[in-house]
C-alpha cells in the first residue's frame, strides 16, 4: 500500500510546529529542554542552554518552574547563557533582563547562581567589545550552545540583532531599531525612557548552537514568521538566516502561523477541501493580488494563480464569481443589530428579537469607541438597549505627566474614598510628592492608580454620554487580574469570572461584543475575552435559555483588522460618521498625544482606527462592491 505524501509544508524551509495556542506551544519546548537536561544529566554532562527573554518565552519559563517544583526537574547541571541586555541598565532594574530572568526562572529553581550568565548592561563603553569577546569566550569554553531559544521581533529580528546585521556577526553592541523601541516602550511607559542600544549574542554565535527553536506567538508575528519560512534568507529579515541551520524549529500558535502558505494558500501546498470559507479566500486574494473585481476575473486568471483544481470543481470562474460576490455583499449592512421591518435572508444578523439588548465588553475604557464607535452609536440610534461594560480601570496607561496635570481635581475624591476635605488634601499632596521623586522603575502607589482610574472613568463615562446612554447602561467591572499597578498581570482569576456572570445574568443580552483584537502588547484583550467565554460557559452549563439566543461578536480595530476573508458583518460609515467617531475618541484626552505603551504603531489610536476602517472599506470598493468612507467590521464567535 502506498503512503500519502503530505506537502502541506513543502514550501517551508524551517520546520515549523504549530499547538491551539502559547501554553500548548511552551509545554512543547518545556519537555524538549527537560528531556536535555536529564539526558545531559545522565551522561555526567553540564547543560548549556541559550536563553531568551521578552513576551514570547514567558510561559515556557512558567512552565520549567511547574516542572522543578512539582515533577522534579533539577537545573543544578544546566548554565545558561542570555541572548541580550539593554545597555545601559541596571542589572536590578525592573526592565533589566537581569530582573526577568531571576524573577521568572533562575530564583524558582535551583539552578546555581554562577552559573547563569547575561551581558552586563553597565560596563563601561570602552571596556564593551572586550565584555563581549569574553562572553563568546566563556559560552566556548562551557563547550558550546546545546540548545538556543529564540524570540523573534516584528521587523524579524533574533536577540537585538536588527534588520541588516550579517550572518557572522557576533557578541557586540548594536543601536535598537526604531521599530523594536516602540514595540518594547511597553516595559517603559513612554519611549524616552527606552534605551536605544544593546548588547547582543551575534547571528554567528547563534548558528553555533547545535539546535535552536524560535518561539513566536500570535497575529502580529504572522507577517515576519512567513517570511523567516518561505522567502529567501536575508540580513533584512535576520530570522531568516536561521534557515542556514541543520536543526532549527520554528513553534508557533495557530494565530502566528496564519500566513503560512499551508493556511492562506492551500492549494498551492497539496489537495485542497473546497469549503464555502476557502473558495471567498482563495477567489478574494486573487483579486486583490491582480487589482481586479471579483466579477472581472476570468478562467486564465484562475489557471495562472494555482486555482485550476477549483476550476475544475466549479467548472466555471464567473458561477464562482458570483457565489463569492454575493458572500461579500451580504455582509454588508447598516444594521448591527437587525432590521426588524426587513427580512433579509443572509443578513449577518437576525431580524428578531427587535429590539435588542447589546452588550459592549471594552477590555480599556476606549476600546469600545476606537474599535467599533460607529456601530455603537448605530445600535443605540436604531432603538437598541445597549450596555457598556469596561473591563479594566486602564490605570497603568496613562501618563504621570497626565496626572501632574489634574493632580488638583478633587471630583470623585469623596466618594471613592469616603474622606473628608482635610484626608482628600492630604491624598493630592502625598500624590504630588510621590510623582516628584518617582523612578522609572517604582511602581505607582495605589492612591496614584486610583486617580489614574478615576481619569479614565471619567472620560468613558463621557463618551457614553456622548452616545446617548444612561448611568444604568454604563458598567465598570475593574477585574481583578489587572489590578497589579505594574504592566505585567496576573492571569484570569475567579473573581473575574464571576463579576462578568452577575453582569451577563443581569442583562441577559441578545448581542454580546468582545474585542478579539489579541495583537495587544500587554495581553489585557486576551484575558478579557478568555474572562468572558469562561463565563459564557458557566452560564451554559447551568442551563439559563436566554443564552440559547445570544450571539457573539468579535471586534478588532486599535492594533489590527480583521483580514476581509474573514469579515462576516461589516458596518459602513459615511464621512460625519467617521467625523462623530472620531471626536468620541478625542473625549479621552489622556490617550491623546502622547500614548503610553503604544506597541509597535506609534500613531494616535484615532489614526489608527480611521485607517483601518478606511482601509477595510477600500478593499470592499477594490472587489467591485459599493466604495464607502469606512468600515467597521466583526467575526461571529460560536461558543
Amino acid at each position: 500500500m502506498k503512503h500519502k505524501i503530505d506537502f502541506t509544508d513543502s514550501l517551508e524551509k524551517i520546520a515549523v510546529k504549530i499547538f491551539p495556542n502559547s501554553a500548548s506551544g511552551s509545554v512543547y519546548v518545556a519537555q524538549v529542554i527537560a528531556d536535555l537536561i536529564r539526558t545531559k544529566e545522565a551522561e555526567g554532562k553540564k547543560c548549556i542552554i541559550g536563553l531568551a527573554t521578552g513576551s514570547s518565552p514567558k510561559t515556557l519559563y512558567a512552565e520549567l518552574v511547574r516542572m522543578h517544583k512539582n515533577e522534579g526537574l533539577s537545573f543544578k547541571n544546566v548554565i545558561t547563557f542570555n541572548l541580550d541586555q539593554y545597555y545601559p541598565m541596571e542589572a536590578d532594574a525592573l526592565q533589566s533582563y537581569h530582573y526577568f530572568m531571576r524573577k521568572n526562572l533562575f530564583e524558582q529553581t535551583d539552578i546555581d547562581p554562577n552559573n547563569y550568565f547575561l551581558p552586563d548592561g553597565m560596563v563601561p563603553k570602552d571596556k564593551v567589545k572586550e565584555h563581549c569577546a569574553a562572553y563568546e569566550k566563556k559560552i566556548a569554553d562551557a563547550g558550546g550552545l546545546d540548545l538556543q531559544i529564540l524570540g523573534i521581533g516584528v521587523n524579524g529580528h533574533i536577540g537585538f540583532n536588527e534588520p541588516g546585521s550579517g550572518i557572522y556577526s557576533k557578541t557586540r553592541l548594536i543601536t535598537l531599531d526604531n521599530s523594536t523601541r516602540i514595540a518594547n516602550s511597553y516595559e517603559f511607559g513612554n519611549m524616552s525612557q527606552v534605551p536605544r542600544m544593546a548588547i547582543t549574542m551575534g547571528i554567528s554565535t547563534i548558528l553555533k548552537s547545535k539546535k535552536i527553536i524560535l518561539m513566536a506567538w500570535g497575529h502580529a508575528k504572522a507577517p515576519v514568521i512567513q517570511k523567516a519560512v518561505e522567502e529567501d534568507d536575508t540580513e533584512e529579515i535576520p530570522a531568516s538566516l536561521l534557515q542556514n541551520h541543520d536543526d532549527c524549529t520554528f513553534v508557533v500558535d495557530e494565530s502566528c502561523a496564519s500566513e503560512l502558505a499551508r493556511f492562506k494558500k492551500p492549494w498551492l501546498t497539496g489537495e485542497c477541501v473546497w469549503t464555502d470559507t476557502m473558495i471567498k479566500r482563495a477567489v478574494v486574494n486573487l483579486a486583490l493580488e491582480l487589482k481586479k473585481p471579483v466579477l472581472s476575473l476570468t478562467n486564465n486568471d484562475y489557471n495562472d494563480n494555482g486555482l485550476s483544481d477549483l476550476l475544475v470543481e466549479r467548472n466555471d470562474a464567473y458561477e464562482t464569481n458570483l457565489k463569492v460576490f454575493y458572500m461579500l455583499r451580504d455582509s454588508i449592512t447598516g444594521w448591527p443589530g437587525g432590521k426588524q421591518t426587513e427580512q433579509r435572508f443572509h443578513h449577518p444578523e437576525r431580524s428578531e428579537p427587535f429590539p435588542k439588548r447589546s452588550v459592549i465588553f471594552s477590555p480599556h475604557p476606549d476600546d469600545d469607541i476606537i474599535s467599533m464607535g460607529g456601530t455603537f452609536m448605530r445600535l443605540h440610534d436604531q432603538g437598541h438597549e445597549v450596555h457598556v461594560a469596561y473591563q479594566t480601570s486602564g490605570n497603568i496607561a496613562v501618563t504621570d505627566e497626565f496626572v501632574t496635570r489634574f493632580i488638583d481635581f478633587a471630583v470623585g475624591f469623596e466618594s471613592m474614598f469616603d474622606i473628608d476635605e482635610t484626608k482628600s488634601k492630604t491624598i493630592l499632596e502625598n500624590a504630588i510628592a510621590f510623582l516628584k521623586t518617582k523612578k522609572s522603575t517604582e511602581i505607582d502607589t495605589a492612591e496614584i492608580r486610583a486617580i489614574k482610574g478615576l481619569i479614565r472613568r471619567c472620560e468613558a463615562k463621557a463618551t457614553c454620554k456622548y452616545v446617548g446612554l444612561t448611568d444604568a447602561q454604563i458598567h465598570f467591572q475593574n477585574l481583578p487580574f489587572y489590578e497589579t499597578g505594574t504592566i505585567e498581570k496576573s492571569p484570569m482569576g475567579e473573581g473575574d469570572v464571576t463579576i462578568t456572570i452577575e453582569l451577563l445574568r443581569k442583562i441577559k443580552p441578545h448581542q454580546i461584543f468582545c474585542a478579539g483584537d489579541f495583537a495587544d502588547p500587554h495581553g489585557t484583550h486576551k484575558v478579557c475575552f478568555d474572562v468572558v467565554i469562561e463565563a459564557l460557559k458557566r452560564i451554559r452549563a447551568a442551563g439559563e435559555p436566554w443564552l440559547d439566543d445570544c450571539w457573539l461578536w468579535l471586534y478588532k480595530g486599535a492594533w489590527q483588522e480583521w483580514d476581509i476573508t474573514e469579515i462576516e458583518m461589516a458596518i459602513p460609515m459615511s464621512p460625519d460618521q467617521v467625523v462623530k467617531k472620531r471626536n468620541g475618541i478625542f473625549i479621552h484626552q489622556s490617550q491623546k498625544d502622547t500614548i503610553p505603551f503604544q506597541g509597535t504603531d506609534d500613531r494616535e489610536f484615532w489614526q489608527r482606527a480611521e485607517e483601518r476602517n478606511a482601509n477595510t472599506a477600500t478593499l470592499y470598493a477594490q472587489l467591485g462592491l459599493t466604495q464607502y468612507a469606512a468600515m467597521e467590521a466583526f467575526v461571529r464567535w460560536h461558543y
